[in-house]
C-alpha cells in the first residue's frame, strides 16, 4: 500500500470545501493508494505534465507517483475549471 502526501494547497483546498465533497475526494484517494496501478476509469495520465489527475465529481485531483518511496503526492485539488491553469 502507497502512502499518501497532501502538498499545503491541498490541505487547504479540502478543508475549505463542503465536508462531504471533502470525504468523498478523500475516499478516493485512499482507495487509490491501495493499488494506483489499477484499471480506473476517473485516472488519466497528463499530457505535457508529470503525473496523473483523478476525476472525483465536478473536483480533481493532481498527483504524482514515486514507487521506490511508495508514495502518492497528492499536488492540487481543483474544480474541473481551474486545475489545469
Amino acid at each position: 500500500m502507497f502512502s499518501i502526501e497532501y502538498s499545503k494547497a491541498a490541505r487547504k483546498t479540502l478543508k475549505a470545501m463542503p465536508r462531504n465533497t471533502a470525504r468523498l475526494v478523500m475516499e478516493k484517494i485512499e482507495a487509490l493508494a491501495v493499488d494506483p496501478m489499477a484499471p480506473n476509469n476517473n485516472v488519466r495520465k497528463l499530457t505535457g505534465h508529470p503525473g496523473y489527475r483523478l476525476r472525483v465529481g465536478d473536483w480533481r485531483v493532481v498527483y504524482t507517483i514515486h514507487e521506490q518511496a511508495l508514495l502518492i503526492a497528492v499536488v492540487r485539488i481543483a474544480p474541473r475549471g481551474e486545475v489545469y491553469q
